[in-house]
């Protein structure tokens, strides 16, 4: 298990994979209004930390299930942009064949087992993973990330209450950035929190904050020590703000059903600005950081371009790889 504690390479190789997400979907925003790629984008600025700090903590060989705003996750698992956008454009190059989207990223063998646009339908996924891992008496710990408007689904609590009846290796991540598509949690949970609803289950319980990376990483730790040591689910909570609309490349300040966060509001609330920041506190500089920045630039533009003049899938592919 990987220590909560960076050193220089490993905060930096943590910075790539935040530099890679944000500039990918940076990208996204700029292209997409071009009309060729033909999926919804559910874009994650502001939420890169958590799916990059929890996967870098977790074992070689993880499991990890996802919702559909899947980008970060996607990409910290598996640093494949070329897959990536080629499945933005629904071409054959993509993980899922151009048939998949945005909304459905996969790479099994990379670890990240599926992803969907159904609110909470990943928890029972990632439970029937854990099952499987105990029955082959596998010490192996699933991972799913889920938003907080997952937690109102009946089918979480499901997964959750016979996770923790049979004490199963898993860790759930909610994302939770208070809002489900436009509504509030005070607008619709009856419940006064999250960690204090699920408290009352036998599983571990801790939060971090969503847009501290360094934060992310050890909650994460001190919860798969805690799986490791008395073994059963563990349950982590991690707010964030989500700086885009639910849906699509642009802001939605003007909708009227949130503030817009005044600049100092909005750098605090940034986990690359954060980051930044707190690396060049402890060692690093600017001209390490900009070299990755300009590094992850050109691997994402080689990727749009290629993605651009790849095929798309030929009409026999319509109905292969779907479960009848």
């Amino acid at each position: 298990m990987k220590s909560d504690v960076l050193n220089k390479e490993e905060a930096l190789a943590v910075y790539r994979k935040l530099i890679l997400a944000r500039l990918s979907e940076e990208k996204i925003q700029e292209e997409y209004f071009k009309d060729e790629m033909k999926t919804p984008v559910h874009l994650g600025i502001g939420g890169e930390a958590i799916p990059i700090g929890v996967c870098h903590s977790l074992p070689a060989k993880s499991k990890v299930f996802g919702t559909y705003r899947n980008h970060s996750l996607y990409l910290t698992m598996t640093e494949d942009t070329d897959g990536f956008f080629g499945e933005l454009y629904g071409k054959a190059t993509g993980p899922g064949k151009g048939k998949a989207g945005s909304m459905h990223l996969s790479a099994p063998e990379k670890g990240i087992m599926s992803t969907s646009a159904e609110v909470g339908t990943t928890n029972p996924d990632a439970f029937g993973a854990a099952l499987a891992n105990a029955y082959r008496k596998s010490n192996e710990i699933v991972t799913v990330f889920f938003g907080d408007g997952a937690v109102e689904e009946g089918v979480f609590w499901e997964s959750l209450n016979f996770a923790c009846f049979r004490q199963l290796r898993i860790l759930f991540v909610c994302e939770d950035n208070d809002l489900a598509i436009h509504t509030a949690t005070k607008d619709r949970q009856g419940f006064k929190s999250i960690l204090e609803a699920v408290s009352g289950f036998r599983c571990h319980g801790g939060s971090a904050e969503g847009n501290d990376v360094q934060s992310v990483i050890k909650s994460t730790h001190q919860l798969l020590k805690k799986i490791v040591d008395d073994p059963k689910p563990a349950f982590l909570h991690a707010s964030y703000y989500r700086f885009l609309e639910h849906v699509g490349p642009k802001e939605d300040f003007n909708a009227g059903y949130r503030k817009r966060p005044d600049p100092e509001e909005m750098d605090r609330f940034d986990p690359v600005i954060r980051f930044e920041k707190e690396l060049c506190q402890n060692g690093c500089n600017a001209n390490e950081l900009d070299a990755i920045k300009k590094e992850m630039e050109a691997k994402i533009a080689r990727s749009v371009a290629a993605a651009q003049l790849a095929p798309f899938p030929a009409p026999e592919e319509l109905y292969k790889d779907v479960f009848k």
